[in-house]
């Protein structure tokens, strides 16, 4: 059975959580401040983390900062603010995703499938990655699967030959699926500097990516061109 640690200060809604999580056959282990989840997330080896950005104790960005230095688990937040801006600065920090309060259940459950479907490493890749396979961090949209730890990506059966921009704008983009990435934010994060002139080389190093990752280069499913902005990774 899978396991789930949730820590969560609010006690009505991890009585809320339980009772659902366990109608759907998951075996859920509890923490009410971030000193006991992060004891319990060293000892029990949870398949998933539920993780309230905001606990009694601890920050709980400082929490998730901990639990990603420590592990690659994967991560679902429970974020306070309605701009999204703590799951923001969540997934900058490694998680893997975040719904905001008040949570619909129904949203957590499939973001906490998708998470865990996106976690499972496929036979093939597991030989080619070898014996630390299942421990590194995956991102996974349809067939397509990055392993950030050792920079190889996959669509479907077929390992890409990706160059080191081209991998970096891929994971910037992935981490931040369902967002407008600026290009600024692009350059800054991928190459170090924010200069004009290098929207032109993010546009050219895009148009490769998609050469290499898209059925139809032309009309792409995964990156969207945000016009006058930056770019879009969609999971849809």
């Amino acid at each position: 059975m899978t396991t789930i640690l949730l820590i969560e200060s609010d006690l009505t809604l991890c009585d809320m959580l339980r009772y659902h999580l366990t109608r759907e056959s998951y075996t859920l282990i509890e923490a009410h401040t971030a000193s006991d989840g992060i004891a319990l997330a060293r000892t029990s080896a949870p398949d998933l983390i539920l993780l309230a950005t905001t606990l009694d104790d601890m920050p709980g960005m400082s929490c998730c900062q901990i639990l990603r230095t420590e592990s690659s688990v994967p991560m679902l937040l429970l974020a306070e603010r309605a701009d999204g801006a703590d799951g923001i600065t969540g997934l900058d920090l490694g998680a893997d995703d975040y719904v905001v309060k008040p949570l619909r259940l129904h949203e957590v459950l499939a973001r906490l499938r998708a998470i865990l479907r996106r976690s499972k490493v496929p036979a093939q890749e597991t030989a080619l990655l070898g014996e630390h396979a299942h421990a590194q961090e995956v991102l996974q949209v349809d067939d397509l699967r990055v392993y950030p730890n050792s920079r190889r990506v996959f669509l479907g059966a077929q390992e890409l030959q990706l160059g080191q921009k081209e991998f970096d704008l891929l994971v910037l983009l992935m981490r931040h699926r369902g967002w407008t990435v600026p290009r600024d934010l692009m350059l800054k994060q991928v190459w170090g500097h924010d200069h004009l002139d290098g929207i032109r080389t993010i546009d050219v190093h895009v148009r490769w990516l998609r050469q290499k990752i898209e059925a139809n280069p032309a009309q792409p499913h995964y990156i969207h061109t945000v016009r006058g902005v930056g770019y879009r990774f969609t999971d849809v």
